[in-house]
């Protein structure tokens, strides 16, 4: 069960995060706009491996030239405005139940997280996101030696040894 009424204060986290205020700071974003996030469209985010993900959302009766994909500085925007429809104003509606507005969805992307693809199909918008690291910040083994053999790091994927600098 979901509620939408609920605060947190999250400031007592502030302590336990250390040179990570851009963290607490998304926190807080992020607790802020699930209260306030409308379900409209509907939309699903999959993990597809460590560092592929996607996201899907349902935008029935959007063309691509309705859509539009911003990313810029980890956040991810999504943007739907039908043009206008002139030649359906005559049609006498029974029962109303596709939504034609216009919408805006955000998603705040981890780092190193970069749209990879996009593609529209059957009312379904598809984003394909991966992650990739910088060589600089993947894991590696610094091999323990003494002054006069010299320090030597090993590279995590290929297990050659290099000469620590």
């Amino acid at each position: 069960m979901r509620t939408t009424n609920r605060v947190y204060d999250l400031s007592p986290l502030y302590r336990s995060f250390v040179g990570l205020d851009r963290m607490a700071g998304l926190i807080d974003a992020a607790s802020a706009q699930a209260g306030n996030t409308a379900s409209y469209p509907p939309y699903n985010v999959a993990r597809l491996s460590d560092d592929a993900y996607r996201i899907e959302l349902a935008v029935a009766g959007f063309s691509d030239e309705d859509l539009s994909i911003e990313s810029e500085q980890n956040r991810l925007t999504i943007t739907g405005r039908i043009a206008d429809q002139g030649d359906n104003d005559d049609l006498d509606y029974l029962h109303r139940g596709i939504a034609e507005r216009g919408f805006e969805r955000r998603f705040q992307l981890a780092d190193h997280v970069f749209v990879e693809d996009a593609q529209l199909e059957n009312g379904l918008l598809v984003i394909s996101l991966k992650r990739e690291l910088p060589e600089a910040l993947k894991p590696r083994k610094i091999e323990i030696g003494g002054a006069q053999r010299g320090g030597k790091l090993i590279d995590s994927k290929t297990g050659s040894k290099k000469k620590a600098a």
